[in-house]
Formats: C-alpha cells, structure tokens, sequence
C-alpha cells in the first residue's frame, strides 16, 4: 500500500511558480523544490518523473487558476469592473520587473515547446472568451455601445499583455494602477456618451 502523501501536487505547485516568479524557470531543480516543501528529490522526482513533466504541471496549473479568476463568484454587478477587477487580480505574480521578466521566460517555453503550447493556446483561447463574455453582458446592460464583443476581447488581452512590459519598462507606480489604467483607456472609447 502506498504512503499517504505529507505534501499535496498543489502546494509543489505552488513553490515551483514562487521560484519561476523570483528567480525564473532555469532555477527550478528537484533539489530546490524539495527543500522548500521539505520532501526528498527522489520523491519529487518519483511523483513528476522530471523537470520538464514538473514544468508542464505547472503550466497547466497556471492556465486553470487563471481561469478560475474569471469563473469565481462576483460580488460586483458591473460586467466591466468584473472585468477590470479580474485582470487587475491576474497580476499578484507580476509585482516586479523581475517577476514579469521571469514570467517571460516561462512564456519562451509555453511558445517554443509543443506540448506546452497545446496548453497554452487552450487557455488563452478560453481566456479570451471569458473576456469575451463579459464585454457582451457590459453591453446587454448598457456598459458599453454595441460592438464587435469578439475583436474588443482580443484587443483587451493584448492591452493586458502589452501593459505589463510596458510597466516593467517605464517603471511607473503600481503594475495595478497601471494595467486598470490601459484597461479603461481602451474600453473608454466604447462606453456610451
């Protein structure tokens, strides 16, 4: 009978995208990973197999929990401050230039490695759609002016995505601040005067 697990997938999870957050996906290692969560590298490497099969874990892992920003309960009756309040949300991992540059370097694999990509194009797809989805109920309730809901989600996301480099650049108050800044500028113009 196996032993019950000490250390649930969830919480490795979670240190491995503490350490791809601080330091990026070249410092994540077995070693490390076990010292943060307190098992062996023989478990880690028993449950996983390897770095990469850990990487992908966590990949998917990032997709869901960011899915999971969209499809929780809302408090607020405003499709668009949902919206807004959900992005502004996404950048709890992105507090830091080095932070987004290390997210970066995750993306370079999500990008260039086929199996990861598969995952990423599911759940930015998915993504898109939950903006989506919320831009129309903005305009069902008269947020917005009628408009192209499909091409305005994936103007969102790319103002979402550009605004985090661009933060990391200019380097201008909060990274919230800033992409609710770029968020609204954009949705600015399809609100009804």
């Amino acid at each position: 009978m196996p032993r019950p697990r000490t250390v649930d997938d969830d919480a490795i999870l979670s240190a491995v995208t503490l350490i791809i957050e601080q330091e990026g996906p070249a410092a994540v290692t077995f070693t490390r990973i076990a010292h943060e969560v307190g098992l062996s590298s023989a478990t880690l490497v028993q449950r996983f197999g390897t770095k990469r099969k850990l990487l992908l874990a966590t990949t998917i892992r990032g997709w869901n929990s960011l899915l999971e920003t969209f499809a929780r309960e809302r408090t607020n009756a405003s499709p668009l401050e949902t919206l807004i309040g959900n992005l502004t949300d996404l950048t709890a991992t992105a507090r830091t230039r080095e932070a987004i540059a290390n997210g970066i370097a995750f993306l370079h694999i999500d990008l260039s490695d086929e199996e990861f990509h598969r995952h990423a194009l599911v759940g930015a797809n998915e993504w898109r759609g939950e903006i989506e989805r919320l831009l129309k109920e903005a305009v069902a309730k008269g947020e917005l002016e009628q408009t192209d809901t499909q091409r305005l989600a994936a103007a969102v996301l790319s103002t979402y995505n550009g605004a985090l480099i661009t933060w990391a650049m200019l380097d201008e108050g909060s990274v919230r601040d800033w992409l609710r800044s770029q968020i609204e500028f954009l949705l600015q113009s399809f609100k009804p005067h």
